[in-house]
C-alpha cells in the first residue's frame, strides 16, 4: 500500500510504503515524481539506509534537493509508514 505525504508546489509528489521486514530490517520505499514534458521524473529510496534507486529525469540540483527533503523527514516518513499514513497516525494526537 501507498500513502501520501508531501506535494511540492512545482507538482512533485512524495509517497511512501508502508513499513516492512525485510531480511530481519524494517525498510520504507519513498517515491518521487514529478511531471515533466513527455511524462514524469522518478525516483526511490529505501529507508532507513537511504538507498537512492530508479532516477530517471532528475539533475544533480534537483536531487540534493530531493535528498534534503527525504533526510530532514525521514523520522516522520518511518513513523507514517508505522501507523498506516499520515492519516492512520493523525487519529493518535
Amino acid at each position: 500500500m501507498m500513502y501520501p505525504f508531501l506535494t511540492l508546489p512545482d507538482g512533485t509528489e512524495i509517497v511512501h510504503s508502508e513499513a516492512r521486514i525485510v531480511d530481519g530490517k524494517e525498510l520504507v520505499k519513498v517515491y518521487i515524481e514529478k511531471p515533466c514534458e513527455g511524462g514524469f521524473k522518478s525516483a526511490v529510496c529505501s529507508l532507513p539506509a537511504y538507498q537512492w534507486t530508479e532516477i530517471q529525469g532528475f539533475d544533480q540540483q534537483e536531487m540534493a534537493q530531493l535528498r534534503e527533503i527525504v533526510s530532514s523527514s525521514a523520522h516522520l516518513l518511518i513513523r507514517f509508514a508505522r501507523e498506516g499514513g499520515v492519516e492512520g497516525c493523525a487519529s493518535n494526537f
